[in-house]
């Protein structure tokens, strides 16, 4: 009996592979590109631009997901007058031009064009985290319902205490706490920082996942 093949992602700007154990999770075979090496990865890597990656290689996979470098974006780099590349629009251009259904994911405040919100607080995670995700190719998908933040976010600086929110942020404290609420215990403090929540892309992927098979009679991650 032959297996039928899983459908694959490549996850470009993969970093410690955040996003890739989520669309994992959704039943994707999934590979991970990066300019920097990742010795993290949890799954197969490709050294590689990302631009460059986009251009020339997507041919043999099903979907696409890229989290561009948010520090163009970030509060924090726009406050001390940083300047970084800012990857999405040449980005979009090939993750259009490629034919096929794509997820791009960033900070809030980056030019994304009509993005999904998604938050800790939607899937049970003691973070809040909110991160925004463009798609194209044909593939979209609805955020559940943004809860109410109720929850004290726990200040930079010191441990989380019980009850408490954690910021996974910067030189933040605490990387054993912050694996268990992030879902990645595979990290270490820079790749959790940089990281979207697995549980994030699970449930994205899933839909994705339908959208590709045609299968509609999904669970809600």
């Amino acid at each position: 009996m032959t297996e039928t093949r899983r459908p694959r992602l490549v996850d470009v700007c993969c970093c410690q592979g955040g996003a890739s154990r989520g669309y994992a999770d959704a039943g994707f075979d999934v590979t991970g590109v990066d300019i920097v090496p990742q010795p993290r990865y949890p799954f197969p890597f490709i050294l590689m631009d990302a631009l460059k990656f986009l251009e020339f290689y997507t041919k043999s996979f099903d979907a696409i997901a890229i989290s561009p470098p948010c520090q163009a974006h970030t509060l924090a780099q726009r406050i001390q007058g940083n300047e970084h590349a800012d990857l999405i629009e040449p980005a979009r251009a090939l993750l259009d031009a490629s034919g096929l259904p794509w997820v791009m994911e960033n900070v809030v405040g980056a030019p994304l064009q009509d993005p999904q919100l998604l938050c800790g607080a939607m899937f049970g995670l003691e973070t809040y985290r909110h991160r925004l995700f463009e798609t194209g190719g044909g593939f979209s998908f609805d955020a559940p319902v943004h809860p109410q933040h109720v929850v004290k976010t726990t200040k930079m600086g010191r441990r989380r205490r019980p009850g408490e929110f954690m910021h996974i942020v910067g030189n933040f404290t605490g990387v054993d706490d912050g694996r268990q609420v992030m879902g990645m215990p595979w990290a270490n403090r820079d790749g959790l920082r940089e990281a979207v929540p697995p549980a994030y892309t699970e449930f994205i992927g899933v839909r994705l996942m339908a959208h590709i098979t045609g299968y509609e009679e999904v669970q809600a991650a």
